[in-house]
């Protein structure tokens, strides 16, 4: 999958858990545990996006500087000629 689309998936799931915790109607089964849910599970998907969005960016600059790099060899090459 390209880098943009795992961004962009991080970024949604970062957006839907901060929406779990404002947004979740209570209900009438184990209140105590939904408590709990609501809880800590956002924040954990919340962790999960970031994860995936620090490391799209990550390996976005990494294929820049890559790219770079190659047009200096390539350039490199050509004045040596």
């Amino acid at each position: 999958m390209h880098p943009m689309g795992k961004i962009i998936i991080g970024a949604i799931l970062m957006i839907g858990s901060v929406a779990a915790v404002v947004g979740y109607p209570e209900y009438g089964l184990l209140p105590a545990f939904i408590t709990v849910v609501k809880g800590v599970l956002p924040p954990f998907v919340f962790l999960i996006g970031l994860f995936i969005v620090w490391l799209e960016l990550d390996e976005l600059r990494i294929e820049k500087e890559l790219k770079a790099e190659e047009r200096k060899t390539r350039s490199a090459r050509r004045k040596k000629r």
